[in-house]
């Protein structure tokens, strides 16, 4: 992610309606894995400035921030968290030492998608969780995609093989930002850039309306404008 990329991040975050629902969901699975135990170590790889990352520590995760981009990882130091500079290609961490390891949006940037799969389950301890977001479907490719630094988007088998190649369990995926695809479609069939933006508050508060509906009707096999998978590693094997 370039660093105007990152920079317009950490400024909208906190009040965008994509990146609070995207945190909302993160809160959640983190609730549902209290069910199985408390929270450990965790990993937020392509963690920008760290948005998610206060998530995991607010629900009482040791967690570490681990970002290709110096400047992500100078952002995260300042808003208090621990941050590494790590290719995610090949981490600089040990085997089997994670809990949970985290990876929203980094996997669509990287040309070999596999090299990092295999990261992550390579430092997620045996029966640790993954949980990972990409943008899916190569109809919705545009600008927004180019300014990104995107290199693909997924489908679910493409998705599938890539993890389940490494050695993941897929526990569940499912669609995400299903019920504004068609806006999203019609929007980037002009866009010249990234959609990330500073939005009016009346639009950014009807946005958020809107996603947060999703959480409550059946759409979740649609289709969307992103994939979200929670896997985890083989306890053994």
């Amino acid at each position: 992610m370039e660093a105007t990329e990152i920079r317009r991040t950490v400024e909208l975050e906190d009040h965008h309606w994509w990146y609070r629902e995207r945190r909302a969901i993160l809160a959640r699975e983190l609730r549902r894995l209290r069910r199985y135990g408390p929270p450990g170590r965790a990993l937020d790889i392509g963690a920008a400035g760290g948005g998610n990352t206060r998530v995991l520590v607010r629900h009482g995760w040791d967690a570490l921030v681990a970002d290709h981009s110096e400047l992500a990882v100078e952002l995260a130091r300042e808003r208090g968290l621990r941050a590494l500079h790590a290719d995610a290609r090949e981490l600089p961490l040990p085997d089997d030492s994670f809990d949970l390891v985290c990876a929203f949006d980094v996997l669509e940037h990287i040309e070999e998608d596999g090299r990092a799969a295999a990261e992550i389950v390579r430092v997620l301890r045996p029966g640790g969780t993954a949980l990972i977001t990409v943008p899916c479907d190569m109809a919705l490719w545009s600008a927004h995609d180019v300014a990104s630094g995107h290199v693909r988007r997924y489908t679910r088998p493409t998705l599938r093989a890539l993890l389940a190649g490494q050695g993941l369990v897929l526990d569940r995926m499912w669609s995400w930002n299903v019920l504004l695809r068609p806006v999203v479609a019609r929007h980037r069939k002009s866009s010249s850039g990234s959609d990330v933006m500073e939005l009016p508050y009346l639009v950014n508060l009807g946005l958020m309306a809107v996603i947060t509906a999703e959480r409550y009707l059946p759409v979740r096999s649609l289709p969307g404008v992103s994939l979200i998978v929670r896997a985890h590693r083989p306890a053994h094997g």
